[in-house]
């Protein structure tokens, strides 16, 4: 027995962290939990936080080099010479620190520091993108649901005229070809219902890659969440000049030209003469000499201070090709940050646009599809009643289809559009 509930303990430790990670997943997402859950679990995300924290360890010994360094050394040897063996022991401290190196270590520890808020910059610039992508895949579930359900009514009421067609051709009110172009009709619209549920499952299954899922792991899209489509809140040059302030790609790219800047700065210290202070405490013992142990320790101990000054003379143009490499990575930067303005401003405008399409396209869908849905409903009630076509009927409810599949597609897409033009003014998606 005790054998048994020993193995039952070391499974349960074995299954006991992996139990945590399952609780800690939500089994009811809606837009802002999906969010939150990429920012933190995402493995991209937290690849460039390890190289953040990789920064931040930089920035830290850089800022340690200005210190004294002090190490220890012992020392315990046996020689032998023709006069016998030689014992010798030694033990000793010493330290130095730099005083003046052109700048060298106050312009690394600044480079380390913007290397850091760089690396920091990199996270926010990938959470972003996570956000964006995350998005989209989420109205698209929201989408494909909407959709089924429109399509659920349409098959109802497929399914009441076959039966309502059954009994009138049973009573030989209607044709063979009547009923079965009605029977065809039904199909078609389960088929076209299972295939939206396929497309739901398909865009369920993109979301939860994005959120890097397991695959057996329970998944439930929120029934809470709606989707105002409204318009943009700032013109074209106002979202664009609040992006180029805020976005952290160009807070990077600036950020990148300070840092190549330093790098130079770096580079030139390196011409200068530096300066370093030193100082060493040591003792030493040997059998051969007079005198015991301990009187031996103290009568060798001695102190030593001293100044170096270190004066570059030729270094085999190392120092002038760092300078032309740093010169050369400033202009790299520079270039760098006028190509992320300048695809900021361009994605600005083309998500501008889109807004202003979408809007006027999900306003006509939207009119479209009130008018069809109104003719068809006219048209059930005049079939129903005898005083309309099969074939006038069935066009009017392709015309009907088409325009729910239009105003569906066109709200999404404006809402999506509209939170991206929003976004890139430093709107929160969720809001």
């Amino acid at each position: 027995m005790r054998k048994y509930i020993k193995y039952i303990v070391v499974l349960i430790l074995l299954v006991a962290p992996y139990a945590i990670k399952a609780q800690d997943i939500p089994q009811v997402w809606d837009l802002k939990t999906a969010i939150e859950y990429a920012k933190e679990k995402n493995i991209s995300i937290n690849t460039l936080k390890l190289s953040s924290q990789t920064a931040e360890q930089n920035l830290i010994a850089s800022k340690a080099a200005v210190l004294p360094n002090l190490s220890g050394n012992v020392s315990q040897a046996i020689s032998n010479y023709k006069s016998g063996l030689q014992n010798t022991s030694g033990f000793g401290l010493s330290s130095d620190m730099t005083l003046y190196n052109g700048s060298y270590l106050k312009n690394d520890i600044k480079a380390k520091e913007l290397s850091l808020q760089t690396a920091n910059l990199s996270v926010e610039a990938a959470k972003n993108d996570i956000t964006i992508s995350i998005t989209q895949a989420y109205l698209n579930i929201l989408l494909a649901r909407e959709n089924i359900t429109y399509l659920k009514d349409l098959l109802t009421t497929s399914e009441a005229q076959v039966k309502q067609s059954e009994q009138q051709y049973k009573f030989g009110t209607i044709a063979k070809k009547d009923l079965l172009q009605l029977q065809a009709t039904y199909a078609n619209d389960k088929y076209t219902l299972v295939t939206a549920q396929n497309t739901l499952q398909q865009n369920i299954l993109t979301l939860k890659q994005l959120l890097q899922l397991p695959t057996a792991t329970p998944f439930e899209v929120s029934t809470t969440d709606t989707v105002a489509v409204a318009p943009a809140l700032d013109n074209l040059a106002s979202a664009q000049d609040q992006a180029l302030r805020t976005r952290p790609e160009i807070k990077s790219g600036e950020l990148n030209i300070q840092l190549q800047t330093t790098e130079l700065a770096k580079a030139k210290s390196t011409l200068r003469p530096t300066l370093s202070l030193g100082g060493s405490l040591n003792t030493g013992y040997n059998n051969n000499n007079i005198g015991s142990y301990g009187y031996q320790l103290n009568n060798n101990f001695y102190q030593n201070l001293g100044l170096t000054l270190s004066i570059p003379i030729f270094d085999r143009k190392v120092t002038k090709t760092n300078v032309a490499k740093a010169n050369i990575g400033i202009e790299q930067a520079r270039l760098s940050l006028l190509d992320a303005k300048t695809t900021l401003t361009q994605n600005v405008e083309r998500a501008y646009i889109n807004v202003q399409n979408a809007n006027s396209q999900y306003a006509a869908a939207q009119e479209q599809f009130n008018y069809t849905r109104e003719a068809l409903r006219i048209s059930n009630a005049a079939l129903k009643e005898g005083t309309n076509n099969i074939v006038e009927n069935l066009q009017q409810k392709n015309l009907y289809v088409q325009a729910l599949q239009a105003f569906v597609q066109a709200k999404y897409t404006a809402s999506l559009y509209t939170k991206i033009y929003n976004f890139y003014t430093g709107i929160p998606i969720t809001n």
